[in-house]
């Protein structure tokens, strides 16, 4: 695999995370925690889902194996979280640098040692779908968050490009 479309799929990720946390900048604690559509979910509950996608994607996935989390996995309503914005962001980025020292240390052809229970898990057959699954995600909810974001103050277009 060449080191070009690692680097390809790594700056695209890595756009992604980038929106994310760019669309939450500005917002205070009230904002990120409190619910702006009727499905319940937060801004900080959404980017603590996303700091798991990736601990589940590239660890218990990609490595079959990831550390225990600091916290009760059930501890709130899903898409929700009961901790500060500080720990949550602090988790998000520890996610996400974890997940890039995967992408570097194995080659994208590299087959899943564990396994994710539902579709598209039955699809994913190497870190290359890993990544391009996780592309997919982040970009997905940056969406969802960016509409939330114009919903909360009217501001639009925050994400980098």
């Amino acid at each position: 695999m060449s080191d070009s479309e690692k680097d390809a799929l790594l700056t695209f990720l890595e756009a992604q995370r980038a929106a994310v946390l760019a669309i939450l900048d500005g917002l205070d604690d009230d904002a990120l925690t409190t619910a702006v559509l009727p499905s319940g979910w937060t801004p900080l509950g959404l980017v603590e889902h996303l700091g798991h996608a990736e601990r589940h994607w590239f660890q218990e996935v990609a490595l079959g194996s990831a550390e225990p989390l600091p916290w009760p996995a059930d501890d709130h309503e899903p898409l929700t979280t009961p901790r500060p914005p500080s720990v949550v962001l602090a988790f998000y980025r520890a996610q996400c640098a974890r997940s890039d020292a995967v992408l570097a240390a194995l080659p994208l052809s590299a087959r899943p040692r564990g396994r994710h229970p539902h579709p598209p898990g039955d699809k994913i057959s190497d870190l290359r779908q890993i990544a391009l699954h996780m592309i997919e995600e982040t970009a997905r909810h940056a969406g969802h968050l960016d509409v939330v974001r114009e919903l909360i103050d009217g501001k639009t277009g925050l994400a980098p490009r």
